[in-house]
């Protein structure tokens, strides 16, 4: 039954990645196509408005124009958004703990966290794990391969960017107290800043297909990941993109929007 039930949750799994994966692929095509973007100024009902109201957020909302006064009202300031961090901390640390506990202490996981593994995985986490181990390979030493090393140094690079691009975003606005001193926008320079407007979204994307590395690239299930996460940014990439350079008339031709040299 357990088996059954990982199947048909995987097939929805890989099927939701997919769909959503495509509504971005569709959203950039029309990001791309001018006669649907809506015109500078323009206050009018039609769809372009309302698509990229909803589209944009944060220093991009100006680029659609003239916003109707009822879209406005849907507008929520980014302190509503605390729970999302709140809720992220207890259920990461709480799954950081149940697996410090299984390592190092040989305790189980609960039961319910039991059954949700066996669904998403279709594997019986009850299982003897040293039994499993034990069968299946000489030492521990025989479980590592290349593209597990390959995927960690691919990780960390990926990441130590990541953390300087923000660095060099929390920047613009502070003191080298920290002190916060302009709340405007400006052009951010430094590390991959200089070759794309988004090296933040980048260095995300590069994130997951170091996992899929990980994965000995045979996981298809994270791919169908990989590909929603990398339409997902390259659309607020080309957003980002295309407000630096209508609102910076000086700024580096040279950047693309998302990825070095291509896009």
């Amino acid at each position: 039954m357990v088996g059954f039930c990982a199947c048909a949750v995987g097939q929805m799994l890989c099927w939701l990645w997919l769909g959503l994966a495509g509504s971005f692929l569709t959203v950039l095509l029309v990001l791309r196509v001018p006669r649907l973007k809506a015109p500078t100024g323009s206050a009018s009902f039609g769809f372009p408005i309302c698509f990229q109201d909803l589209l944009r957020y944060g220093k991009t909302k100006g680029g659609c124009g003239e916003r109707p006064a009822w879209l406005k009202t849907f507008d929520v300031p980014k302190r509503w958004f605390y729970h999302f961090y709140i809720l992220s901390v207890l259920w990461n640390g709480f799954l950081l703990q149940s697996l410090i506990q299984s390592l190092f202490l040989s305790w189980p996981f609960t039961i319910w966290l039991q059954n949700l593994l066996d669904i998403l995985d279709g594997t019986w986490q009850n299982q003897n794990m040293d039994a499993h181990i034990t069968g299946h390979g000489k030492g521990s030493r025989l479980t590592i391969s290349w593209y597990h090393i390959l995927g960690l140094l691919m990780f960390i690079w990926a990441s130590v960017h990541q953390h300087r691009c923000h660095v060099i975003l929390a920047n613009l606005r502070k003191t080298k107290s920290g002190k916060v001193v302009n709340m405007g926008h400006r052009i951010p320079f430094g590390d991959w800043f200089e070759m794309v407007s988004c090296p933040h979204y980048f260095a995300e994307l590069l994130i997951y297909i170091s996992m899929a590395v990980t994965f000995g690239l045979k996981n298809f299930s994270w791919w169908l990941v990989v590909m929603y996460v990398f339409f997902n940014q390259a659309v607020s990439a080309v957003l980002c993109h295309e407000y630096y350079q209508s609102n910076f008339k000086h700024y580096p031709t040279c950047r693309k929007a998302y990825i070095p040299f291509l896009f």
